[in-house]
């Protein structure tokens, strides 16, 4: 399958493998699966901004195409890190190794996308939820660690340092979550306060730093 992509849109040529994509006027070359000596084998994934997981050559990317076993979305997400192996770091900046494969993964934005709270019911602590995991992938929740980007009205929480140390809230959790957002400096400023369970959190915008170092910290 030959591939084009934009930072728009996706277009795919009736054309089956082997695979090129087009990634900031360069092109490179793989086809799924394919064989590097010593018996080492090589996949290409894609991880959208709702945090679904697909194969990076699949033609439709939606809910009916993406990864949805949960053992293995813990299993392949708990190795991801940053890809540091010298081969398609600038197009698939991040990876996550298996045995003898070797799984190399780009994003929409973040590679970590934190989906749902998991509610503590009072004697336990709320986390949060990512990958589409449920349980099996989760982060204590910090209400004050929350952050809001100014420039896109995107939300973001702590990740692990392995994969940036910034994950993105999925829009919907993002949005029911903005709606307790306080800008006490005004809406021009970035926000201030964030209210949970009837607690007001003074926001500790650390996350500020993260996307000072790069404008749009966006990765396609």
């Amino acid at each position: 399958m030959q591939r084009f992509v934009s930072r728009s849109s996706w277009f795919w040529s009736a054309n089956r493998l082997p695979n090129w994509l087009f990634l900031s006027n360069r092109s490179i070359h793989y086809v799924q699966g394919q064989s590097r000596p010593p018996n080492l084998r090589e996949y290409f994934y894609f991880i959208d901004h709702q945090g679904m997981l697909f194969l990076d050559d699949a033609k439709m990317k939606n809910f009916t195409s993406c990864f949805k076993e949960k053992a293995f979305l813990a299993f392949f997400f708990k190795r991801l890190k940053a890809n540091n192996s010298g081969k398609y770091e600038e197009d698939f900046p991040y990876v996550s190794p298996c045995g003898l494969e070797k799984n190399y993964v780009r994003c929409d934005d973040r590679p970590i996308v934190f989906t749902h709270i998991i509610d503590g019911r009072g004697s336990k602590a709320d986390v949060l939820s990512y990958a589409h995991a449920d349980d099996l992938l989760t982060v204590p929740f910090e209400p004050s660690k929350l952050y809001m980007c100014s420039e896109t009205g995107r939300v973001y929480y702590p990740a692990s340092e392995v994969v940036g140390g910034v994950g993105l809230v999925k829009s919907s959790l993002g949005f029911q979550l903005s709606k307790s957002i306080v800008f006490g400096n005004g809406e021009g400023r970035p926000p201030t306060q964030f209210k949970w369970k009837g607690v007001v959190y003074d926001l500790t915008n650390e996350l500020s730093e993260k996307f000072s170092k790069s404008s749009s910290n966006v990765r396609l």
